[in-house]
């Protein structure tokens, strides 16, 4: 089963001191998360001041720093309207990504104006594409768009703050998109209080997950996790246990 490390999206260190911000401390713990056990690597490129970026010279140094550090690893990062002004300035910073550090797969909120034209820049500059949809409300646009059987994964990212609305809104979502003739794996992950349900509904319906700071700062008992690596640790031991 895969597991994304997600290893520090917006978080700020208000929000937990160790979260990786500039280019060497998110290679650094990519580096750390995939030699815990994590397939792959999610992560923000971050300005000077902190904020999410998609600039084409903090991707660059993201990619970078990230393939000095884990030459043999793979890294993707987001394509979020809240890096930018919007989608005209996203599909202009996007088509400048370098293309001698481009990350391996890029994500694509299908919840967004412009989605689809977006997914379609991603493959076009030569990355692996992975869409998100975060409620029901998104998938028709996910459904219709041209890219959707080229999608290495679909994240399903229900935005509810109910752990149990949450489960159910994979779960829904999920049933959309196979009878909507997705084949591709399905990817569940959740937010704060939904992490931990989420990760488990994940490993009981056999999807793919993700954990990290971006997603949530506890263990599953609730208390503060030390960082990344122990946060991906723990998903391992738990899809080792057999389930009843």
């Amino acid at each position: 089963m895969l597991l994304k490390a997600a290893i520090n999206g917006g978080r700020t260190t208000d929000e937990f001191p160790g979260v990786p911000l500039t280019a060497t401390e998110i290679a650094r713990d990519a580096a750390a998360a995939l030699a815990a056990g994590a397939t792959v690597v999610h992560a923000h490129a971050r300005t000077a001041d902190g904020g999410q970026t998609i600039e084409p010279e903090h991707i660059g140094e993201l990619v970078r720093a990230f393939r000095a550090a884990a030459p043999d690893g793979e890294i993707g990062t987001t394509t979020g309207l809240w890096t930018c002004s919007g989608h005209a300035e996203r599909m202009r910073l996007v088509a400048a990504w370098p293309a001698d550090a481009l990350p391996d797969f890029a994500s694509v909120a299908f919840s967004e104006d412009g989605a689809a034209e977006a997914a379609e820049l991603v493959l076009e500059r030569g990355m692996v594409l992975e869409s998100a949809v975060w409620s029901m409300a998104d998938v028709p646009a996910l459904l219709a768009s041209p890219t959707l059987h080229r999608n290495v994964r679909i994240l399903i990212e229900p935005e509810v703050e109910s752990p149990e609305e949450a489960v159910a809104v994979c779960r829904e979502v999920a049933a959309a998109l196979r009878a909507g003739g997705v084949t591709a794996p399905l990817l569940y992950h959740g937010y704060d209080a939904t992490v931990w349900p989420v990760v488990r509904a994940a490993v009981e319906d056999g999807c793919e997950t993700r954990i990290g700071l971006e997603d949530g700062l506890t263990r599953e008992d609730g208390s503060l996790a030390s960082g990344n690596e122990e946060l991906v640790r723990a998903v391992l031991a738990l899809e080792a246990v057999p389930t009843a």
